[in-house]
Protein backbone atom coordinates (compact mmCIF):
# COMPACT_ATOMS: atom_id res chain seq x y z
CA UNK A 1 0.00 0.00 0.00
CA UNK A 2 1.19 3.45 -1.05
CA UNK A 3 2.35 6.02 2.54
CA UNK A 4 -0.10 8.60 2.11
CA UNK A 5 2.35 11.63 1.78
CA UNK A 6 2.44 14.65 4.45
CA UNK A 7 0.14 17.45 3.80
CA UNK A 8 3.38 19.88 3.25
CA UNK A 9 3.80 18.26 0.02
CA UNK A 10 0.54 19.07 -1.54
CA UNK A 11 2.18 21.10 -4.00
CA UNK A 12 4.27 18.35 -5.26
CA UNK A 13 1.17 15.86 -5.62
CA UNK A 14 -0.46 18.17 -8.14
CA UNK A 15 2.60 18.51 -9.82
CA UNK A 16 3.13 14.84 -10.18
CA UNK A 17 -0.78 14.39 -10.83
CA UNK A 18 -0.62 16.57 -13.98
CA UNK A 19 2.27 15.00 -15.25
CA UNK A 20 0.71 11.35 -14.78
CA UNK A 21 -3.12 12.58 -15.83
CA UNK A 22 -2.17 12.86 -19.64
CA UNK A 23 -2.55 9.32 -20.14
CA UNK A 24 -3.26 9.12 -23.97
CA UNK A 25 0.25 10.70 -24.67
CA UNK A 26 2.52 8.38 -22.01
CA UNK A 27 1.01 5.37 -23.61
CA UNK A 28 2.69 6.66 -26.74
CA UNK A 29 5.42 7.69 -24.95
CA UNK A 30 5.58 4.71 -22.60
CA UNK A 31 6.12 2.81 -26.01
CA UNK A 32 8.79 5.24 -27.27
CA UNK A 33 10.34 4.68 -24.17
CA UNK A 34 10.53 0.71 -24.69
CA UNK A 35 11.42 1.31 -28.04
CA UNK A 36 14.46 3.72 -26.70
CA UNK A 37 15.49 1.13 -24.32
CA UNK A 38 15.43 -2.27 -26.64
CA UNK A 39 17.17 -0.44 -29.46
CA UNK A 40 20.13 1.05 -26.46
CA UNK A 41 20.44 -2.66 -26.02
CA UNK A 42 21.73 -3.41 -29.17
CA UNK A 43 23.68 -0.17 -29.94
CA UNK A 44 26.84 0.32 -28.81
CA UNK A 45 26.35 3.19 -26.96
CA UNK A 46 23.51 4.45 -24.85
CA UNK A 47 21.32 7.67 -26.32
CA UNK A 48 20.93 10.59 -24.29
CA UNK A 49 17.89 12.19 -24.09
CA UNK A 50 18.22 15.32 -26.30
CA UNK A 51 15.19 17.27 -25.40
CA UNK A 52 14.09 17.37 -21.80
CA UNK A 53 10.51 15.56 -21.00
CA UNK A 54 8.88 18.00 -19.73
CA UNK A 55 9.93 20.99 -22.17
CA UNK A 56 8.94 18.27 -24.65
CA UNK A 57 5.25 17.73 -23.55
CA UNK A 58 4.81 21.36 -22.93
CA UNK A 59 5.85 22.11 -26.36
CA UNK A 60 3.76 19.11 -27.66
CA UNK A 61 0.00 20.17 -25.62
CA UNK A 62 0.52 23.40 -27.00
CA UNK A 63 0.90 22.59 -30.70
CA UNK A 64 -1.63 20.32 -30.07
CA UNK A 65 -3.89 23.35 -28.90
CA UNK A 66 -2.89 25.36 -32.48
CA UNK A 67 -3.82 22.65 -34.36
CA UNK A 68 -7.50 22.38 -32.68
CA UNK A 69 -7.74 26.31 -33.95
CA UNK A 70 -6.43 25.45 -37.16
CA UNK A 71 -8.84 22.53 -37.76
CA UNK A 72 -11.62 25.23 -36.32
CA UNK A 73 -10.52 27.81 -38.89
CA UNK A 74 -10.42 24.85 -41.85
CA UNK A 75 -14.16 23.77 -40.85
CA UNK A 76 -15.32 27.31 -40.88
CA UNK A 77 -13.55 28.72 -44.42
CA UNK A 78 -14.20 25.35 -46.20
CA UNK A 79 -10.54 25.01 -46.51
CA UNK A 80 -9.03 21.89 -47.92
CA UNK A 81 -5.53 20.61 -47.07
CA UNK A 82 -3.53 17.81 -47.67
CA UNK A 83 -0.40 16.61 -46.30
CA UNK A 84 2.30 14.05 -47.80
CA UNK A 85 4.18 12.39 -45.46
CA UNK A 86 6.93 10.33 -46.83
CA UNK A 87 10.77 8.44 -45.37
CA UNK A 88 12.23 5.52 -44.85
CA UNK A 89 10.47 2.60 -43.18
CA UNK A 90 11.01 3.31 -39.43
CA UNK A 91 11.95 6.97 -40.11
CA UNK A 92 8.86 8.25 -37.97
CA UNK A 93 5.86 9.31 -40.34
CA UNK A 94 3.32 7.47 -38.13
CA UNK A 95 4.47 9.12 -34.76
CA UNK A 96 3.77 12.51 -35.73
CA UNK A 97 0.80 11.42 -37.50
CA UNK A 98 -0.60 10.47 -34.26
CA UNK A 99 0.06 13.43 -32.75
CA UNK A 100 -1.20 15.45 -35.09
CA UNK A 101 -4.57 13.44 -35.27
CA UNK A 102 -4.35 13.10 -31.72
CA UNK A 103 -6.73 16.03 -30.18
CA UNK A 104 -8.93 16.49 -33.62
CA UNK A 105 -11.83 15.39 -34.92
CA UNK A 106 -11.32 12.24 -37.15
CA UNK A 107 -14.53 14.36 -39.27
CA UNK A 108 -12.18 16.83 -40.03
CA UNK A 109 -8.92 15.85 -39.90
CA UNK A 110 -8.33 11.89 -41.21
CA UNK A 111 -5.82 9.72 -42.17
CA UNK A 112 -5.45 7.81 -45.69
CA UNK A 113 -2.95 4.65 -45.45
CA UNK A 114 -3.72 2.95 -48.68
CA UNK A 115 -2.56 -0.40 -48.85
CA UNK A 116 -0.93 -2.06 -52.45
CA UNK A 117 -3.20 -1.88 -55.04
CA UNK A 118 -5.19 -4.87 -56.02
CA UNK A 119 -5.33 -6.00 -59.33
CA UNK A 120 -8.00 -3.93 -60.53
CA UNK A 121 -6.53 -0.56 -59.49
CA UNK A 122 -3.29 -1.87 -60.91
CA UNK A 123 -5.38 -1.03 -64.35
CA UNK A 124 -6.59 2.21 -63.35
CA UNK A 125 -4.37 5.24 -64.03
CA UNK A 126 -2.07 5.93 -61.63
CA UNK A 127 -3.33 8.50 -59.40
CA UNK A 128 -7.20 7.23 -59.21
CA UNK A 129 -7.28 5.32 -56.61
CA UNK A 130 -5.47 8.49 -54.22
CA UNK A 131 -8.22 10.98 -55.71
CA UNK A 132 -11.22 9.42 -54.01
CA UNK A 133 -9.13 10.18 -50.81
CA UNK A 134 -8.88 14.03 -51.73
CA UNK A 135 -10.56 16.35 -49.13
CA UNK A 136 -13.70 18.12 -49.46
CA UNK A 137 -14.27 21.60 -48.31
CA UNK A 138 -13.55 21.88 -44.18
CA UNK A 139 -11.45 18.75 -44.42
CA UNK A 140 -7.54 17.73 -43.64
CA UNK A 141 -6.07 14.48 -44.71
CA UNK A 142 -3.02 13.24 -43.57
CA UNK A 143 -1.02 10.45 -46.33
CA UNK A 144 0.44 8.40 -44.25
CA UNK A 145 2.66 7.45 -47.45
CA UNK A 146 1.18 8.30 -51.01
CA UNK A 147 1.45 8.37 -54.70
CA UNK A 148 5.39 8.67 -54.14
CA UNK A 149 5.07 5.17 -53.57
CA UNK A 150 5.98 4.75 -57.63
CA UNK A 151 8.84 7.18 -57.44
CA UNK A 152 10.42 5.20 -54.12
CA UNK A 153 9.47 1.36 -53.41
CA UNK A 154 7.55 0.35 -56.88
CA UNK A 155 11.15 1.57 -58.19
CA UNK A 156 13.30 0.09 -56.22
CA UNK A 157 11.78 -3.32 -55.57
CA UNK A 158 11.02 -3.32 -59.63
CA UNK A 159 6.93 -3.38 -59.28
CA UNK A 160 7.12 -0.88 -62.40
CA UNK A 161 9.10 -0.17 -65.25
CA UNK A 162 11.53 2.87 -65.31
CA UNK A 163 9.16 4.23 -68.65
CA UNK A 164 6.26 4.15 -65.45
CA UNK A 165 8.73 5.79 -63.11
CA UNK A 166 9.34 8.42 -66.40
CA UNK A 167 6.06 9.10 -67.09
CA UNK A 168 5.18 9.56 -63.32
CA UNK A 169 7.67 12.53 -62.82
CA UNK A 170 6.01 14.13 -65.98
CA UNK A 171 2.26 13.18 -64.38
CA UNK A 172 3.05 14.56 -61.06
CA UNK A 173 3.84 18.16 -60.99
CA UNK A 174 1.05 18.37 -63.45
CA UNK A 175 -1.60 16.58 -61.25
CA UNK A 176 -0.12 18.82 -58.14
CA UNK A 177 -0.80 21.85 -59.62
CA UNK A 178 -4.29 20.88 -60.90
CA UNK A 179 -4.63 19.86 -56.98
CA UNK A 180 -3.59 23.07 -56.05
CA UNK A 181 -5.00 25.46 -58.84
CA UNK A 182 -8.95 23.38 -57.26
CA UNK A 183 -8.18 25.00 -54.54
CA UNK A 184 -6.42 22.23 -52.05
CA UNK A 185 -3.39 23.43 -50.04
CA UNK A 186 -0.90 20.71 -50.85
CA UNK A 187 1.78 20.08 -48.17
CA UNK A 188 4.87 17.59 -48.12
CA UNK A 189 7.35 15.95 -45.72
CA UNK A 190 10.04 14.12 -46.52
CA UNK A 191 11.08 12.34 -42.57
CA UNK A 192 15.03 11.89 -43.16
CA UNK A 193 16.71 9.23 -41.09
CA UNK A 194 20.47 7.82 -41.24
CA UNK A 195 21.51 4.29 -42.01
CA UNK A 196 22.57 3.67 -38.49
CA UNK A 197 19.08 4.56 -37.03
CA UNK A 198 17.13 2.89 -39.49
CA UNK A 199 19.05 -0.35 -38.67
CA UNK A 200 18.80 0.40 -34.73
CA UNK A 201 15.02 0.93 -35.16
CA UNK A 202 15.17 -2.27 -37.02
CA UNK A 203 16.76 -4.29 -34.63
CA UNK A 204 13.61 -2.94 -31.80
CA UNK A 205 10.94 -4.20 -33.75
CA UNK A 206 13.28 -7.81 -34.28
CA UNK A 207 13.25 -8.17 -30.43
CA UNK A 208 10.04 -6.22 -29.69
CA UNK A 209 6.73 -8.38 -29.91
CA UNK A 210 4.39 -5.38 -29.97
CA UNK A 211 6.60 -4.08 -32.50
CA UNK A 212 7.15 -7.19 -34.86
CA UNK A 213 3.89 -6.51 -37.08
CA UNK A 214 5.68 -3.80 -38.06
CA UNK A 215 8.85 -5.18 -39.64
CA UNK A 216 7.01 -6.68 -43.25
CA UNK A 217 9.55 -8.54 -45.64
CA UNK A 218 9.78 -5.09 -47.76
CA UNK A 219 11.31 -3.60 -44.98
CA UNK A 220 14.03 -6.17 -44.26
CA UNK A 221 14.74 -5.95 -48.24
CA UNK A 222 15.03 -2.19 -47.81
CA UNK A 223 17.84 -2.74 -45.29
CA UNK A 224 19.69 -4.36 -48.41
CA UNK A 225 18.66 -2.12 -50.79
CA UNK A 226 19.95 1.53 -48.82
CA UNK A 227 21.85 2.98 -51.41
CA UNK A 228 18.70 2.23 -54.02
CA UNK A 229 16.72 4.06 -52.01
CA UNK A 230 18.98 6.98 -51.63
CA UNK A 231 19.45 7.55 -55.46
CA UNK A 232 15.59 6.86 -55.69
CA UNK A 233 14.86 9.65 -52.89
CA UNK A 234 17.15 12.25 -54.62
CA UNK A 235 15.46 11.61 -58.01
CA UNK A 236 12.21 11.99 -56.75
CA UNK A 237 13.41 15.49 -54.78
CA UNK A 238 15.01 16.90 -57.56
CA UNK A 239 11.63 16.18 -60.37
CA UNK A 240 9.01 16.96 -57.94
CA UNK A 241 10.08 20.38 -56.03
CA UNK A 242 7.67 22.63 -57.36
CA UNK A 243 6.91 26.14 -56.01
CA UNK A 244 3.03 24.85 -55.93
CA UNK A 245 4.21 21.92 -53.68
CA UNK A 246 7.44 22.37 -52.50
CA UNK A 247 9.01 19.57 -50.51
CA UNK A 248 10.47 20.07 -46.95
CA UNK A 249 12.94 17.83 -45.12
CA UNK A 250 12.10 16.61 -41.58
CA UNK A 251 15.70 15.45 -39.37
CA UNK A 252 14.22 12.82 -37.93
CA UNK A 253 16.68 10.66 -35.57
CA UNK A 254 15.59 12.81 -33.07
CA UNK A 255 11.28 11.45 -32.71
CA UNK A 256 10.76 14.15 -30.06
CA UNK A 257 12.16 17.02 -31.88
CA UNK A 258 11.21 15.57 -35.17
CA UNK A 259 7.77 15.99 -34.10
CA UNK A 260 7.36 19.37 -32.90
CA UNK A 261 9.74 20.57 -35.37
CA UNK A 262 6.95 18.97 -38.10
CA UNK A 263 4.19 19.94 -36.10
CA UNK A 264 5.18 23.64 -35.97
CA UNK A 265 6.09 24.27 -38.85
CA UNK A 266 2.68 22.81 -40.53
CA UNK A 267 1.16 25.09 -38.64
CA UNK A 268 3.11 27.96 -40.57
CA UNK A 269 1.65 26.82 -43.38
CA UNK A 270 -1.65 27.81 -43.21
CA UNK A 271 -2.07 31.06 -41.84
CA UNK A 272 -5.22 31.06 -39.51
CA UNK A 273 -6.57 32.75 -36.27
CA UNK A 274 -8.67 31.75 -33.63
CA UNK A 275 -12.49 31.45 -34.71
CA UNK A 276 -14.41 32.48 -31.44
CA UNK A 277 -17.09 29.88 -30.56
CA UNK A 278 -20.65 30.29 -29.01
CA UNK A 279 -20.63 29.71 -25.48
CA UNK A 280 -21.91 26.28 -24.98
CA UNK A 281 -24.95 26.51 -22.55
CA UNK A 282 -26.38 23.15 -21.25
CA UNK A 283 -30.15 22.92 -21.14
CA UNK A 284 -32.26 21.62 -18.40
CA UNK A 285 -32.84 17.76 -17.75
CA UNK A 286 -36.24 17.32 -19.21
CA UNK A 287 -37.90 14.42 -16.65
CA UNK A 288 -41.08 12.60 -17.49
CA UNK A 289 -42.48 11.41 -14.20
CA UNK A 290 -44.28 8.68 -16.15
CA UNK A 291 -40.99 7.37 -17.42
CA UNK A 292 -39.86 3.81 -15.63
CA UNK A 293 -36.28 2.44 -16.70
CA UNK A 294 -36.62 -0.75 -16.89
CA UNK A 295 -34.13 -3.55 -15.73
CA UNK A 296 -31.22 -4.84 -17.68
CA UNK A 297 -29.87 -8.54 -17.14
CA UNK A 298 -26.71 -9.01 -15.72
CA UNK A 299 -25.37 -11.36 -18.65
CA UNK A 300 -25.34 -7.96 -20.62
CA UNK A 301 -23.16 -6.63 -18.41
CA UNK A 302 -19.44 -6.62 -19.16
CA UNK A 303 -17.40 -8.28 -16.10
CA UNK A 304 -15.85 -5.48 -13.64
CA UNK A 305 -12.16 -7.33 -13.82
CA UNK A 306 -10.80 -3.87 -12.85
Amino acid sequence: MTKKPPDGTIHDRIQAEMLDSFDEELELEIDDDRLDALTNEFADHTEEETIDRRVYFKELFRLQGELVKLQTWVQHHKLKVVVIFEGRDSAGKGGVIKRITQRLNPRVCRVAALPAPNERERTQWYFQRYVSHLPAGGEIVLFDRSWYNRAGVERVMGFCTEDDVEEFFRSVPEFERMLVRSGITLIKYWFSITDEQQHLRFTMRIHDPLKQWKLSPMDVESRSRWEQYTKAKEAMLERTHISEAPWYLVEADDKKKARLNCIAHLLEQIPYQEIKQDRVVLPARVRHPEYSRGPIPPEMYVPARY
